[in-house]
């Protein structure tokens, strides 16, 4: 062995040790978040109900305007395509672990002077052009000795995972606000019926102070004061369409339909303003269930994989490559045993002197996973957030409704006895006007409170991370983000 191979072997044996002899990546710490055992706000008694009954289900209108989203909502699209660029990264970092084989033909053409090389070239012994006709078949592999293409493998498939949950998500925020809408446009229509029973109401009690006006047994301010309470709640009711428009517009965002498709789904017959119970959960279950949070663990995971692999390419690298081509100088020689060239060749390369480039790539590295790590508690910490309020919620918001059809029921009743007593000369028609107004819109009150209570359950279904069964059939895209 001459003394420059030597030397050459020497460095890279060199560096191999030297890579060798440097510390592992460093080490993240990522315990467990420490969860409560039950839900503070949730109801002590067990409540036999499902997640999936969170929802309107049974309303025709959310059935129609869910499935059309799913299938044609831009936001949702979106996210599926994010998924479809990490399978696409997955694979090419997977490919990167193959051998890679091309290959390539060519003509080339040289033209010299044949002076240069004195009498030869004078005699004609040296042609002043040749043509090279060649083809060759190229191999190189990397066999991954220390696990660089592995762990970026590892990194690319854990963010496949992520992609998915995070159009988990954007799929059950999507539904939920469209459970959202159908249950205000439901509101508005139960709001509605009871703000035209209360101008009916206050319209026959206004034709009643007229008919004692003309008989001069009232004054005039009765008539005025029954006419204006019918105006306030003719008022209200415009003001409802406002409203309507908005839960229009809204659900053509979610949806990408068209207003009249929108307005025909909502124009079906829904259901009745029903609540139904809050269903058991474990703050646990929020760890396998919520997309926002299985979206974190794997991108925590993808950059855990980040951290092996930046540390790992401080090791040498070995290269394998073959060359396998045919080179002659006539077309018609080109297929010929002599035409035959080929090379094997394996190559080792690492660094020796970085000034410190790879340390920081490492840095980064382990910063990012510190950063995925606060992230995913952040993610956690929300979940449980959100799942302690939605049960708070419906907790208020049943109290608020019992509390509000109490009201409307007595309030109606007060109005109904008063009319009585007035009808029967034990009451003055300022009394009945009172009792009138008081009971004016104690009915939209209560079906406001109803639809309040009715939006809780929605958050709540979006807070437990909806119904995994539910998301796993609407197509294989979605099964990566519920694993």
């Amino acid at each position: 062995m001459t003394r420059l191979p030597r030397l050459a072997f020497a460095l890279c044996l060199m560096g191999t040790l030297g890579a060798c002899a440097i510390a592992p990546a460093p080490e993240i710490a990522t315990p467990a978040p420490a969860l409560p055992p039950t839900f503070y706000y949730a109801a002590d008694d067990t409540v036999t109900a499902s997640v999936e009954a969170l929802l309107p289900n049974g309303d025709p209108a959310f059935g129609s305007l869910s499935q059309v989203a799913l299938e044609n909502a831009p936001s949702l699209a979106e996210a599926l395509a994010r998924v479809d660029a990490a399978r696409g990264r997955a694979a090419r970092a997977g490919a990167n672990r193959l051998p890679d084989i091309s290959g390539d033909a060519s003509v080339v053409r040289n033209r010299i002077n044949p002076n240069q090389f004195g009498d030869a070239g004078a005699s004609g012994l040296i042609p002043s052009t040749q043509t090279f006709y060649g083809a060759n078949l190229v191999a190189s592999w990397d066999p991954d000795i220390f696990g660089q293409l592995r762990a970026q493998e590892r990194a690319a498939i854990a963010r496949i995972d992520a992609a998915s949950a995070s159009a988990g998500a954007v799929r059950n925020a999507l539904l939920s606000e469209i459970a959202g809408s159908v249950i205000d446009w439901r509101t508005l229509a139960a709001r509605t019926e009871a703000l035209a029973a209360d101008v009916e109401a206050a319209t026959r009690l206004a034709m009643l102070a007229k008919v004692r006006e003309d008989a001069g047994i009232a004054p005039g301010f009765d008539r005025v004061r029954a006419e204006a309470a019918a105006s306030a709640s003719r008022s209200r009711l415009a003001a409802l369409e406002s409203e309507r428009v908005r839960i229009v517009g809204r659900l053509v965002t979610l949806t990408g339909e068209g207003a009249a498709s929108v307005a025909a789904a909502l124009a079906q017959t829904g259901p009745g303003a029903e609540r139904t119970g809050a269903p058991a959960a474990l703050p646990s279950e929020l760890l396998a269930n919520r997309p926002d949070v299985l979206a974190a663990a794997s991108e925590l995971a993808a950059t855990d994989a980040d951290l092996a692999a930046a540390s790992r390419s401080r090791f040498p690298r070995l290269t394998l490559s073959a060359v396998l081509g045919l080179l002659a100088f006539d077309p018609s020689d080109i297929f010929e045993e002599d035409s035959v060239i080929g090379s094997l060749t394996a190559g080792i390369a690492g660094p020796l002197l970085d000034f410190g480039r790879i340390e920081a790539e490492i840095d980064s590295a382990a910063a990012n996973k510190r950063a995925a790590f606060a992230a995913y508690r952040g993610a956690v910490f929300q979940a449980l957030g959100d799942a302690e309020a939605a049960y708070g919620l419906i907790a208020a918001s049943d109290a608020e409704a019992d509390l509000a059809l109490k009201e409307r029921d007595e309030l109606d009743r007060a109005a109904n006895l008063a009319n009585d007593r007035y009808r029967a000369g034990l009451a003055s028609f300022l009394e009945v006007l009172e009792a009138r107004r008081a009971a004016d819109a104690s009915g939209e009150r209560a079906a406001a409170a109803l639809g309040r209570a009715n939006r809780a359950r929605v958050l709540l279904w979006q807070a437990l991370g909806g119904d995994m069964a539910r998301a796993d059939s609407t197509g294989d895209t979605m099964d990566d983000g519920a694993a």
